[in-house]
């Protein structure tokens, strides 16, 4: 069974930094895309960033470059994001994804889904 269960997120004010991870079960890693996107209320879920496993390849939304990076540990299955110069409009509940194919991650519509993690940025 597959499983990709996040942890970290929280409360920030801005300027400030968190770091959430994705941990991923019951499947290889190896062969996947993973990825974070995000859901802020009310609004549409949105593409973040995303992580070719094999190759490290990263992509970023626009408007995190510079403030975010994917990264990901091969030894533990994870994959994490850290978040620097947080802004109010960060604030969304965080979903990792993982798909076999990296349009899918980044198109939200990849086969496996955390439960998500709150992010708040108060300003």
């Amino acid at each position: 069974q597959v499983q990709l269960v996040e942890s970290g997120g929280g409360a920030v004010q801005a300027g400030g930094s968190l770091w959430i991870s994705c941990a991923a079960s019951g499947l290889t890693a190896s062969n996947m895309a993973m990825g974070w996107l995000r859901q802020a209320p009310g609004k549409a879920r949105e593409f973040v960033a995303a992580i070719n496993w094999r190759g490290g390849n990263t992509y970023y939304a626009d408007s995190v470059k510079g403030r975010f990076t994917i990264s990901r540990d091969t030894a533990q299955n994870t994959v994490n994001l850290q978040m620097n110069s947080l802004k109010s409009e960060d604030t969304a509940v965080y979903f990792c994804a993982a798909d076999f194919e990296m349009a899918a991650v980044r198109a939200g519509t990849g086969r496996y889904w955390g439960q998500g993690t709150q992010v708040t940025v108060s300003s």
